[in-house]
């Protein structure tokens, strides 16, 4: 068998099929690091979604726990629930059901911005019994802050929309 050396027209072939397959390689490493990057993504909406449904039904059980002062309950996007005095925080003590109210309102915002990317509710009544929770959050972070639901332009806050009637 000769040596290699004495076949000159295959100088160099095994360094060009090397670095052919580290392109083809690098190629499909960057094709997995944006599914990679895609998947993330698309499991931080799915959990964003499920926060704001599991949010909005928690609104409707407080306010069915507490439905003879239902109205107490309405609130606007945007209106920040002020923190209940210490003597008024409904887990520490008893409480009426006006406070009740209240204390369950300042959770709920809390609970919605601590859970969601500028997450904020709001507690409509739109016909006698009948109450809108709204949730609001900027699932794509991109410092959206419209709320009309469901989203007609992008600078519109994703929400979540849930009706019921007492």
């Amino acid at each position: 068998m000769k040596p290699l050396t004495e076949y000159p027209k295959y100088k160099g072939f095994t360094l060009l099929e090397v670095m052919v397959a580290m392109v083809i390689f690098a190629v499909g490493m960057l094709g997995l690091a944006g599914i990679q990057a895609l998947s993330l993504e698309s499991s931080h909406s799915s959990y964003s979604r499920s926060q704001a449904v599991l949010l909005a039904y928690e609104m409707i059980d407080r306010m069915k726990a507490n439905s003879g002062v239902a109205g107490n309950y309405v609130t606007a996007h945007g209106t920040a629930a002020a923190e209940p005095a210490s003597a008024d925080k409904c887990d520490q003590s008893t409480c009426g059901f006006a406070a009740m109210a209240a204390f369950d309102l300042w959770q709920w915002k809390t609970a919605l911005a601590d859970n969601l990317l500028s997450g904020d509710g709001s507690v409509v009544n739109t016909a006698g019994t009948t109450y809108t929770i709204t949730v609001h959050w900027d699932e794509d972070r991109t410092g959206a802050t419209g709320t009309t639901c469901p989203p007609a332009a992008a600078t519109d806050l994703r929400c979540f929309q849930l009706t019921t009637t007492f």
